[in-house]
């Protein structure tokens, strides 16, 4: 590689990790002069290719982050609470895709379509990723912000399984694999008793002890007491500190659906002035993250199965809010692990490099 900034991949072999080292390889070109690759102590080792050379995953620890001028983590929470600081007090910036960090006041929450300038604000050395269900409406909800003024926000989500991490994708596979050609009614325990005789255990699944297969689960995360789970409440705080609108008025219902990658959003947003669907599409159509499908009378519009893969946000489905003024209602789709995770996280590093060229 050419000489610049270092860079690490810290959860360089997980699910994330490997949708990272995808965008790194797939760009024209790339401002590091080394690229390292960190993970547990028991993938240290593996070998990788980045940009056509074989890259050897080294340990977790103090040392590997010597020499680093950028960190990026895609790690559990408990991984980042711990070593982000480490790699801050190494001399490198930590952007962190955890939740350990979002709703810390000395770490910017990041989306660099919509608060690019924060990226210098940054006291504990840390900068921290939005959730991918927030990320997923942002860079269309911001450039909307913009020009009209945001006011109010509700929003239902349609979460994939890869939301859950690897063990929702596999347990959405292993359902799928039991209820194919049972020809099921249309009773819930249909789809229970196809589960128990394929040997799979509602007590140990990921949603919510309810099956996901044939099925949409209205809970998403942890439940966090009064009717609200994690989920709706990141969608809250994050948008708040995203947009910089500390006070705005969010309401959200997050609903995971048996669908393997690629969050879908249903968003209702009222602005201060007023906005019409054709100044939406103007401004939707003027940003280089989002892609507008929006042609409902020939049944085209974003769904997860042609967004996955892809890095844009997929807008459609827009329209003037009845009976409520100054309002929109659309649909987005985004891919949660690209652009929910990875690449967001990644374009927050591509900022930065200029700093340590």
């Amino acid at each position: 590689m050419s000489n610049g900034p270092t860079l690490a991949l810290v959860g360089a072999t997980g699910a994330v990790g490997t949708v990272m080292i995808d965008i790194i390889n797939g760009r024209e070109s790339v401002p590091w002069g080394e690229i390292r690759l960190i993970a547990s102590p028991r993938s240290a080792g593996k070998k990788i290719t980045v940009r056509g050379e074989e890259l050897t995953v080294i340990a977790l620890s103090p040392e590997a982050f010597d020499g680093v001028d950028v960190a990026m983590f895609d790690v559990p929470d408990e991984v980042s609470a711990e070593w982000a600081p480490i790699a801050a007090e190494r001399g490198a910036v930590a952007v962190d895709n955890s939740g350990a960090f979002r709703m810390d006041d000395d770490v910017p929450l990041v989306v660099p379509e919509v608060n690019a300038d924060k990226v210098a604000d940054r006291p504990r050395g840390i900068i921290a990723n939005p959730n991918c269900t927030t990320l997923s409406m942002m860079a269309a909800l911001g450039a909307l912000h913009r020009e009209f003024g945001l006011k109010e926000l509700v929003v239902a989500s349609y979460q994939a399984a890869s939301g859950a991490g690897q063990d929702g994708v596999d347990r959405l596979y292993a359902e799928l694999d039991a209820v194919s050609g049972k020809g099921l009614g249309a009773k819930a325990g249909d789809v229970r008793a196809a589960l128990e005789a394929g040997g799979l255990s509602l007590a140990d699944t990921p949603f919510a002890g309810t099956p996901l297969a044939l099925n949409v689960v209205p809970s998403a995360g942890s439940y966090k007491g009064d009717g609200w789970f994690s989920e709706e409440l990141k969608v809250r705080n994050e948008s708040r500190k995203i947009l910089g609108i500390p006070d705005l008025k969010v309401s959200a219902t997050c609903v995971r659906v048996p669908v393997v990658t690629t969050h879908s959003l249903a968003v209702h947003a009222t602005f201060e002035r007023e906005v019409t669907v054709e100044a939406a599409h103007k401004v939707f159509e003027a940003q280089p993250s989002v892609v507008l499908v929006d042609d409902p009378e020939n049944g085209r519009f974003p769904s997860p199965a042609e967004v996955v893969g892809n890095d844009p946000t997929y807008v459609g489905r827009v329209r003037q809010a009845l009976d409520f003024p100054n309002t929109l209602d659309f649909f987005v789709c985004g891919d949660n692990l690209r652009k929910g995770a990875a690449l967001n996280t990644y374009e927050v590093a591509e900022q930065l490099a200029p700093e340590f060229s």
